[in-house]
């Protein structure tokens, strides 16, 4: 496959702003109050964002890319591999069904591929190097579509909050667990489930014990040395106390550590931390 006729698409979710010499497009998600609204695209300042929320004291919602977002990132390519937040908490994976249904139909001959990650974050951005990597290999459009939903049979998302308002504004969970999450130094640590639903796992009291409980749950959940992203909301120190554990456990592995954006910093909240892993 000619590398100049593909685009890479996703939506502001996997945190990611450019794929290198490969063509690439993100969606934007907007972060809402009844005061503001903040655009989840380069220009974002999240620090400022994430300051904002957690002094506000009303709701706060999101909005998905609608058509019209999803038919201007997949620009003029011949070949779109598009993946979206998980559908189960945003319209972002419809409306880019409903957007490659509208491109195919008016370039004939052209392909979208829309993969609902059943995730975000730094699985999304997993899968996204994992494209990049089939592309690079010369594949055609449907071998790459069937090797990338193979390879994302072995992807997971853990997920460690030390908040949990924001997603008990949105619905995502109860406002007593979000509670229970504030007080006490309890952190909860979850992953996405394979329905692409938040599934909890434990509570942990403490940093120390929650980064213990990580590295456990990896190895329950089948990481055995593969690639591993981690992104964290404005807090680097126990992202690098997780990469130094992971590496003194696994040895020299494939690791990248990096700051959310805007839309997983919404969820993560402050303090909160989201690691994509390879399961095999």
């Amino acid at each position: 496959m000619n590398i100049e006729k593909v685009k890479i698409v996703t939506d502001s979710s996997s945190d990611v702003l450019s794929l290198g010499d490969i063509a690439f497009a993100s969606a934007p998600l907007k972060i809402m109050t009844s005061e503001k609204e903040f655009v989840d695209n380069a220009d974002l300042n999240v620090r400022e964002m994430v300051d904002y929320l957690k002094s506000y004291s009303g709701k706060s919602s999101t909005s998905c890319p609608n058509i019209g977002d999803w038919l201007s990132a997949f620009g003029d390519a011949e070949y779109v591999f598009c993946i979206t937040i998980t559908a189960s908490l945003s319209g972002s994976h419809n409306a880019a069904r409903l957007a490659k249904e509208a491109y195919e139909s008016e370039h004939p001959g052209r392909r979208v591929y829309v993969l609902n990650s059943l995730s975000t974050g730094p699985e999304m951005r997993l899968i996204m190097e994992k494209m990049k990597e089939l592309v690079y290999a010369g594949l055609d459009f449907d071998e790459i579509c069937k090797q990338t939903d193979e390879y994302c049979k072995n992807t997971g998302l853990l997920f460690m909050l030390e908040s949990m308002r924001n997603l008990a504004n949105n619905g995502r969970v109860s406002h007593v667990a979000a509670k229970m999450a504030g007080i006490l130094g309890i952190r909860a640590l979850g992953k996405a489930s394979d329905k692409g639903d938040l599934e909890m796992l434990e509570k942990c009291r403490g940093e120390k014990r929650t980064l213990d409980a990580i590295c456990e749950q990896l190895k329950a959940l089948g990481y055995k040395g593969g690639k591993i992203r981690i992104a964290h909301c404005f807090n680097e120190k126990a992202a690098e106390a997780l990469k130094n554990a992971l590496i003194s456990e696994y040895g020299n592995i494939d690791l990248d550590l990096y700051s959310c954006r805007g839309l997983c910093s919404f969820y993560a909240e402050l303090g909160g931390m989201l690691v994509g892993f390879e399961k095999q």
